[in-house]
């Protein structure tokens, strides 16, 4: 009688892990039609397109103007540091929504409103550096 159990354990464990390994098959199915079609299609192109190299092709191209001088030009940083404080806030932001479903949800309002204010404490204090530092002013 023990051994039977034991045996009919082991079988519903392999019909699991079939199932289990079946499932990421497909997956791995799916990845491979995907990296065969992208394989396809630039080989495609490379075989039909015309290839007529002339000394105006092997330019560089920069919005319609001949390159003239050095590839090196001065940018500055600030421009940056702009972009940059405006993507970390705008993501900030994104987070706000999500936490406002949790915090309506029966039970999390307490915890989530402890978590946002130290998600806001951070970003408090990032902006703060930004103003000391006087990225945030306009020159």
């Amino acid at each position: 009688m023990r051994e039977t159990l034991g045996h009919s354990a082991v079988a519903a464990g392999n019909v699991v892990a079939a199932g289990y390994f079946r499932s990421y098959s497909v997956v791995g199915l799916l990845a491979l039609v995907g990296v065969l079609f992208v394989a396809v299609a630039f080989g495609a192109g490379r075989l039909l397109r015309p290839v007529v190299p002339t000394p105006e092709k092997l330019l560089t191209y920069e919005c319609g103007v001949d390159p003239v001088g050095e590839g090196w030009a001065h940018t500055q940083v600030r421009y940056y540091v702009y972009a940059f404080l405006y993507v970390i806030f705008a993501v900030d932001s994104v987070f706000l929504f999500p936490w406002a479903t949790v915090f309506a949800a029966p039970g999390y309002g307490a915890t989530t409103l402890v978590e946002m204010f130290v998600f806001l404490g951070f970003l408090a204090v990032g902006l703060l550096y930004a103003y000391k530092k006087g990225v945030l002013a306009w020159t």
